[in-house]
């Protein structure tokens, strides 16, 4: 198949192009290169995209990932190499994503482009609203008028705050207490609008805390390595009794890939399925892998943050015949190896 992937450059969106690269598709990702964290994790993660590909060294040249300062790196040029195209393109943008549109004839729409993180989207909120919203609705307008009728849309569990656990997908999620949440709340009823109406095959996939090597550095795993590692105090707000469903990442871009599958319009949640790990067990576990001591500086609870998550995913099993396969502490380790790897250069990235 031909697929369209939408924040190519992001953790997750990566993963989930490299697969189905792998599994002998046509990828076309396109990411605006946006500078919420440092360019250089997403030039990382395209410079692997375009080797999977089969990129020359002369391309591979061209992806620097020690430029002193982020601040004056915009991140690699557009470039094609093998199955694999980028596009350097932001969806908010209404008509260079129609000129695409026009350009490629896609199978399907994997929309995994967002502005995430519950803290910042108190910040700066309109931001959140155009990507996560206007964005989905120019990529459901521009598959309209190409014909492409499939559509999986990310959205996240920061929904179910306030619900029971482990959280299922029929839950009222109605009071989302971020814009972030909000935004993705409008999103996927944005799209049953345009299933009911233009019968697009829409599967909304929940994520829940989604991590790994290459991962996000506004993200806890990521910075609490980097932080013991450097011997730099880790800002822990609350204390670090809240837990989370945490799930690998090549586990998430597996069922993203799996969700193409035709089922109408269904929300399915995507998560480690296990009981929630604490963040006071993930700090004592890096401990041990880095054989450094954390050192804690300790900040007020988030009052938009939730104290546990832990997904229900039996209807993941039922309709992808998806199961996470990398357990939690498994998953730690291969992140610890993997920064220590890349800590050359990964010294340069602010978190």
């Amino acid at each position: 198949m031909k697929l369209l992937v939408t924040g190519v450059a992001g953790f997750i969106a990566a993963r989930t192009a490299a697969m189905l690269l792998d599994d002998g598709h046509e990828v076309v990702g396109v990411d605006n290169l946006n500078d919420y964290y440092d360019v250089r994790l997403k030039t990382y993660r395209l410079r692997e995209l375009a080797r999977g590909a089969g990129a020359d060294a002369a391309l591979l040249d061209r992806f620097d990932l020690r430029q002193p300062s982020a601040g004056e790196y915009g991140g690699p040029a557009p470039f094609r190499t093998g199955r694999f195209t980028f596009a350097r393109l932001d969806i908010e943008q209404k008509a260079p994503l129609d000129a695409l549109f026009e350009e490629h004839g896609f199978d399907a729409v994997l929309n995994l482009a967002a502005r995430a993180g519950v803290r910042y989207s108190m910040v700066d909120p309109e931001v959140y609203l155009a990507t996560n919203v206007l964005g989905t609705l120019h990529l459901m307008d521009g598959m309209r008028a190409q014909g492409c009728r499939k559509l999986v849309l990310a959205s996240t569990s920061s929904l179910y705050a306030g619900q029971p656990m482990p959280f299922q997908e029929d839950l009222p999620v109605n009071t989302p207490i971020s814009p972030y949440a909000a935004s993705k709340k409008a999103a996927e009823v944005l799209a049953y609008s345009y299933h009911y109406l233009y019968d697009l095959d829409v599967s909304v996939v929940r994520y829940f805390t989604v991590f790994g090597p290459a991962g996000r550095p506004d993200m806890s795993i990521f910075r609490f390595i980097k932080w013991m590692d450097e011997g730099t105090p880790i800002e822990l707000f609350g204390d670090g009794s809240q837990a989370r469903d945490f799930t690998y990442v090549d586990d998430i871009a597996r069922g993203t890939i799996a969700a193409v599958a035709p089922v109408g319009y269904e929300v399915i949640n995507l998560g480690g399925g296990n009981n929630p790990i604490s963040i006071n067990e993930v700090i004592a576990f890096l401990e041990t892998a880095l054989g450094k001591r954390a050192v804690i500086a300790r900040k007020p609870f988030h009052r938009a943050d939730m104290q546990q998550t832990y997904a229900d995913i039996s209807k993941a099993g039922r309709l992808l015949g998806w199961s996470p396969e990398v357990a939690p502490y498994d998953g730690f380790d291969r992140t610890v190896r993997w920064y220590q790897e890349n800590v050359g250069w990964l010294r340069q990235v602010v978190v």
